[in-house]
């Protein structure tokens, strides 16, 4: 199949997804409309990037919801591989991928070996379906960064593409993890990016004066409302490393926990 739309010189697109979709996914296939002749959106439930076996096997399965959504989209491929097709030999898999200044750090240092697992599937599946473009969302920024460095660095000639975290009208980023908040959680849910929002606003309006001050306020103001944190602070948001007065593309980048579902958001602003 990939041959002959090579053959034809049709574009490609490809959406990488574990499934379980939400608007957000539905977004990145509109966005890709633009972009590619032929639209392939794979669902892959990877296995070695998640940190232990019981949050891998509670990750929703909606193949069959997942299915109807896209062919409603008209998306002319979906790519739904089985585990052994990806890995014929799981137990034994020496291969792993990381861009070392990236893949250890913030998300990386509380995920050991989820990038890693990121890393080895998106280069699996570039190399399976060749695309000419890929498409994600900002929401997983860090991870996003990890894979424009991929490209970069193994020669990849496909072009990444990004698209803003898609949000419910209270703020709160889409995601598959949401399904695991509780009534209560879900009502509190959306202050974090609310808080975030703020942050950014109270940066730019004190001109990156007491910044630290600032988030050390935003941090305590997450605790009261019930998050515990892991990440929240502002970076570079080209190298997410910290900032220093030259820089002017930043990023609050935040990780946090809410009961037992963690969220991950972001906001990128220039001072």
């Amino acid at each position: 199949m990939i041959k002959y739309l090579k053959k034809e010189n049709k574009s490609i697109g490809l959406i990488p997804t574990m499934g379980n979709l939400h608007d957000g996914h539905i977004s990145l296939v509109m966005l890709a409309k633009k972009y590619v002749d032929v639209i392939i959106v794979s669902i892959f439930i990877n296995p070695i990037q998640f940190e232990n076996k019981l949050d891998f096997q509670k990750y929703p399965i909606t193949l069959k919801k997942d299915y109807q959504k896209l062919k409603d989209c008209k998306v002319d491929i979906i790519f739904s591989p089985h585990i052994e097709e990806m890995y014929p030999n799981i137990e034994k898999n020496k291969i792993f991928i990381e861009i070392p200044k990236l893949s250890n750090i913030l998300e990386g240092h509380f995920r050991p070996g989820h990038f890693q697992g990121v890393s080895i599937i998106i280069c699996k599946l570039f190399n399976i379906i060749q695309p000419n473009f890929a498409f994600f969302g900002e929401k997983d920024y860090q991870q996003l960064l990890i894979i424009k460095s991929i490209v970069q660095e193994l020669n990849y000639m496909i072009k990444i593409v990004s698209a803003p975290t898609v949000r419910l009208k209270n703020g709160l980023a889409l995601s598959s993890r949401n399904n695991y908040l509780n009534s209560e959680e879900i009502k509190i849910a959306p202050y974090l990016y609310k808080i975030i929002q703020k942050t950014s606003e109270k940066i730019i309006q004190e001109k990156n004066q007491n910044t630290q001050n600032i988030i050390n306020k935003s941090k305590i103001e997450l605790i009261n409302k019930g998050f515990r944190i892991d990440i929240f602070n502002i970076y570079n948001a080209n190298t997410l490393q910290n900032i220093s007065k030259k820089n002017k593309k930043v990023i609050i980048l935040a990780s946090v926990w809410l009961g037992t579902t963690r969220l991950i958001d972001n906001k990128k602003f220039f001072l």
